[in-house]
């Protein structure tokens, strides 16, 4: 990795931890983050893929109350970088989203040490703002924005400062089986992610999608634009039944029963059922 390859890492880096505060053009996302550390390194294929088998580990992460989701920008840009310089190509995938689940939660030490500077600077811009000193307001705020910005930049220059011959020597120690172990595991997480998804959205009148979706991915012929297709076929028949069924004045549906008449006429079935 040459020098300007090593700069564009460390502003990809910087961007992702501005965006986990921002959470405006989705930089920090596992998909984008890891997308654009393998564009910028010349590994665009292994940063979709790894950015992919993150971000559905990822999509059952959120900020719950005072509980902080584990850091999805550092474990992708972390993971990425460790991926690009172990040199082992989509063989070391499984390796890469098993590291990056340590790496999320080693995240969120980082993370209380810049939100408690954070705060103090909150502090700073209250008695500016008693003064009206605006610009000074201002310069507090990109302060506390560019702090998240370094908070995952920081931890990438480290790990470009290690040579890749040194990271393949230690990936090399590792033995079968916890290679194996870690490829097995990361690929048991992106299920649980995906799953602790499926239970936020599931409702009676989801199920008989997920199980249509279900079927369909076992089909090894059906590609994922095919399966795209279908499945926006399947909504669009879905709103254009519902909306038929609430055009009839509260009566749509197979139901007999006025009173389990909802207006869904999907639901209406399993209800009956």
């Amino acid at each position: 990795m040459n020098a300007i390859q090593m700069i564009l890492v460390v502003l990809v880096a910087f961007l992702a931890g501005m965006e986990g505060i921002l959470d405006e053009w989705e930089f920090h996302q596992p998909l984008v983050a890891c997308t654009l550390i393998g564009l910028v390194t010349g590994h665009l294929d292994l940063g979709i893929i790894l950015g992919g088998q993150l971000q559905m580990i990822a999509l059952g992460w959120a900020n719950i109350g005072a509980a902080v989701a584990p850091d999805a920008a550092l474990a992708s840009i972390a993971s990425a970088i460790i991926l690009v310089e172990s040199g082992q190509g989509t063989k070391g995938i499984g390796t890469a989203t098993g590291i990056a689940i340590p790496l999320a939660v080693a995240g969120l030490f980082l993370t209380m040490v810049v939100r408690t500077i954070s705060t103090a600077i909150v502090h700073i811009m209250d008695a500016d703002a008693k003064k009206a000193s605006w610009r000074k307001i201002n310069m507090w705020q990109w302060i506390a924005v560019c702090l998240q910005g370094l908070r995952i930049a920081v931890p990438a220059a480290l790990l470009l400062a290690i040579p890749s011959t040194t990271v393949q020597h230690w990936l090399g120690l590792m033995p079968t089986w916890l290679t194996q172990g870690m490829s097995i595991g990361g690929a048991m997480v992106v299920a649980v992610g995906y799953a602790m998804v499926i239970n936020m959205m599931a409702s009676k009148e989801v199920w008989p999608f997920f199980a249509i979706g279900f079927a369909l991915a076992a089909i090894k012929d059906l590609t994922l634009i095919a399966l795209g297709a279908i499945g926006l076929s399947l909504a669009l028949m879905y709103l254009a039944l519902e909306s038929k069924g609430g055009n009839g004045n509260g009566k749509g549906g197979s139901s007999s029963n006025d009173n389990s008449d909802t207006g869904d006429p999907l639901g209406d079935i399993i209800d009956d059922y």
